[in-house]
């Protein structure tokens, strides 16, 4: 890159108009001219820059470090980084690490070695985009001042930006705006004669406003390109009616990324939703899940697993019900197998909860972990052979079915342990009542004594 390109790389400093020039720019969109030009002017983020907040004390003072703002689309991420770059008048360099790499990278940060008093904001939008090695290569500039960087994504950055880069800055997460945040910036653009379309007359109830707001899901860049298309489509002033809201309606996309943030999220509310017994919530999300173009598959095993993880012995029908779903959602397809997953669905939220299974399964675990791992008692032992039989082993073996109700009162253990717990709900309050009673036929009954003395005992024929 030669020094004139190089020089390029600083074409936007922090008093000029990175965001949004006049209104007569028509070549930019409507989203981009209304851009907040201050931090006073960001709507929908209160929680990280109201009064008092840190990063608000941070720019006034001027005195922060590198910078992470992670939120979903058309959250602000951009425009509070351009405004922070204008108060605190510093030259603001964007890259995109979708388009860039790492000799760009390295261009950009000997530019700014090379002007140290420019006060370098270094923007990288999307930057979980960047590898591990094009990330790396930004610590030495970050560490000494350098460059500031600002880093925006989608992604939570726990996964996605390295472990030393994430250290070195300050993270704040940016929350959806909400519908009443959106429509008072489209009536604001409506109205402004500078940047918006104040000058096309075009004019909008506040209701219709806040439809298109709802339309968007929080996504303010969406909300004001839908209104610049909606303002000029006609042509003309003209008051913007819920007709013309109709496309937008039928072509809502629900925000939702596979194998992303939103997928890990939702089906976390889905589960959670199940296991707390709420079919109201759990239908909502399963419907966002099938909108978003979720795997049926995948929520079907979801079913199969709650079916034993929370649901388990207090109604034994959830799990045959959750593996028909899933070989009904194979056999069946999209869109029909839609009812299937509602159908297993509204059965495990209805269903009476038991973690007993998890809870028995997971005491096992410690026990043969933490304490010394137990033979084969020789009365169960495997008889076949005549080596085994030599050997003694199933001798003392009582055959359960050849005592009332099936109790022997054999020992199955060398040193007995206490795993399973079960619960009082549904069905699993009948096998509660049932343990009970074999623990008391169990202590009344001479097994384990005649098994230990070598007495002629029932064993089975089989």
């Amino acid at each position: 890159m030669s020094t004139d390109d190089q020089s390029e790389l600083f074409s936007e400093p922090a008093d000029s108009e990175p965001s949004g020039g006049p209104a007569g720019d028509s070549g930019r969109p409507l989203a981009v001219r209304m851009r907040p030009r201050r931090l006073s002017e960001v709507v929908g983020q209160d929680h990280i820059l109201g009064p008092g907040s840190l990063l608000a004390r941070l720019v006034a003072q001027n005195r922060f470090g590198s910078l992470l703002f992670y939120g979903p689309p058309g959250s602000g991420k951009t425009s509070i980084a351009e405004a922070i770059a204008r108060e605190t008048k510093s030259r603001f360099v964007r890259v995109n690490a979708v388009m860039s790499n790492a000799a760009e990278l390295r261009d950009v940060l000997g530019a700014a070695r090379r002007v140290p008093g420019a006060r370098t904001i270094l923007f990288i939008d999307e930057l979980h985009r960047f590898n591990k090695t094009q990330q790396d290569l930004l610590l030495p500039d970050v560490e000494q001042g350098v460059v500031r960087l600002i880093g925006a994504t989608t992604h939570n950055p726990g996964f996605y930006v390295n472990p030393p880069l994430l250290s070195r800055s300050h993270l704040f997460r940016l929350e959806p705006l909400s519908a009443e945040a959106v429509a008072g910036v489209l009536l604001l653009a409506l109205n402004d004669r500078e940047r918006g379309l104040g000058e096309t007359g075009v004019t909008a109830v506040p209701e219709v406003l806040s439809q298109l707001a709802v339309f968007c899901d929080g996504d303010l860049r969406r909300a004001l390109n839908a209104l610049e298309v909606i303002a000029i489509g006609k042509g003309g002033p003209h008051e913007i009616t819920p007709d013309d809201l109709a496309v937008f309606a039928r072509e809502r996309r629900i925000r939702y990324d596979a194998d992303e943030d939103e997928h890990y999220d939702t089906i976390s509310a889905f589960i959670k939703s199940c296991r707390g017994s709420d079919p109201d919530a759990a239908m909502y999300w399963l419907a966002k899940m099938l909108a978003g173009g979720e795997d049926p598959r995948f929520v079907a095993r979801r079913l199969v697993i709650l079916a034993s993880e929370d649901v388990g012995l207090a109604d034994p029908q959830a799990l045959p019900l959750a593996v028909a779903a899933h070989h009904a959602v194979d056999f069946v397809g999209l869109p029909e197998a839609e009812l299937t997953l509602a159908h297993a669905t509204l059965y495990i939220a209805t269903a009476p909860k038991s973690n007993s299974a998890t809870l028995a399964l997971g005491e096992a675990r410690r026990v043969l972990a933490e304490e010394p791992v137990q033979s084969v008692p020789s009365s169960l032992r495997d008889k076949s052979g005549q080596a085994s039989k030599r050997m003694g082993q199933g001798q003392g073996y009582l055959y359960s079915h050849e005592f009332p109700e099936g109790i022997s009162g054999q020992a199955y253990l060398e040193k007995p342990v206490s795993l399973y717990v079960p619960k009082q709900a549904g069905a699993e309050a009948a096998i509660a009542e049932r343990l009970r009673r074999w623990a008391s036929l169990r202590a009344g009954r001479p097994g384990n004594i005649l098994a230990k003395e070598g007495s002629k005992t029932p064993e089975s024929t089989k």
